[in-house]
């Protein structure tokens, strides 16, 4: 733990963000838009404070894949944070957790306090000149919040509406500052790839736009429910279903698949052969969406 953040302050900040734009890594909470570029778009030179939000909100139904990261490897997330707040220049974090997370939260909490007694948070991080603060925001159960406007209007204690872009967040977020939201498995994945490299990360998805693992929750009618971690774009619906998942329960016949949480359009029994990624599910009329794969029968 955190020997990615001690390698991250000896590089350039322009050489830890083209690391992550090598990486292919794209955002693992619905939208899919690659985070280096992303990262990139925050100004050099700003008046006000820049933020790094991480959006552990994880309303969409049936998604349960960042919940399991900030129960078992919260430390992970708290270090993807630091090394981006040091990439794009932010010195406040938060970490906005949808309400229902009482549990998480406590343990996020427990964790952060862990990290600014061994000097991982706070002033001079490790004795170098940065310093970075980080807060669990808990929000109240709008389901709304998991868009990120909406969730940077409830952060600062305004009501839950999305705002209208432009400005994005990047020019004017949190408080008016440049801000960045990304989700939790976005951010988790970042020690990883300073540590062994953005190609490294890249070379792990099997299709050129997707780099790195993708988790998977998968619920439903199977026999075997719960999360899975695959190379992103290596399987089919079909597999995920009766290879990883165990197939239907109780053997029976399978009717439809919501593929990306309860807002992805509906694939029939006789659609699932396709590659489970973001571009070879836009093009049949769906969506990966937060990578939720809930299975019905017949």
């Amino acid at each position: 733990g955190y020997t990615a953040l001690k390698k991250a302050f000896g590089m350039q900040l322009d050489e830890i963000i083209n690391e992550v734009k090598k990486s292919n890594l794209r955002g693992r909470g619905g939208a899919g838009f690659p985070t280096g570029m992303k990262w990139g778009f925050i100004p050099k030179q700003s008046p006000k404070p820049k933020y790094l939000v991480c959006n552990a909100d994880e309303s969409e139904p049936g998604t349960f894949k960042d919940r399991d990261i900030m129960r078992y490897t919260p430390h992970m997330l708290i270090e993807g944070m630091v090394i981006g707040g040091y990439a794009i220049g932010a010195h406040v974090g938060y970490i906005y957790i949808r309400g229902e997370y009482t549990r998480e939260a406590k343990l996020l909490d427990q964790a952060i306090e862990e990290a600014y007694a061994k000097g991982f948070l706070g002033q001079n991080i490790q004795g170098s000149s940065f310093s970075f603060d980080l807060t669990v925001h808990r929000g109240a159960g709008a389901y709304i919040c998991g868009e990120e406007t909406g969730l940077l209007n409830s952060l600062e204690g305004k009501r839950g509406e999305p705002r209208v872009k432009p400005p994005f967040p990047a020019q004017a977020g949190a408080f008016g500052g440049p801000t960045i939201v990304n989700n939790v498995e976005t951010l988790a994945n970042i020690p990883s790839i300073i540590n062994k490299g953005g190609e490294w990360f890249a070379r792990l998805g099997k299709l050129e736009k997707s780099g790195g693992t993708r988790l998977i929750s998968i619920s439903g009618h199977v026999k075997k429910p719960g999360v899975y971690e695959i190379p992103a774009g290596s399987m089919t619906v079909r597999q995920l279903i009766y290879d990883v998942a165990g197939g239907i329960l109780n053997d029976r016949k399978l009717k439809a698949v919501i593929p990306g949480g309860s807002s992805a359009p509906v694939l029939t029994a006789d659609e699932i052969d396709v590659i489970y990624d973001i571009e070879p599910l836009m093009k049949v009329g769906t969506m990966m969406g937060s990578a939720a794969l809930m299975v019905v029968n017949e």
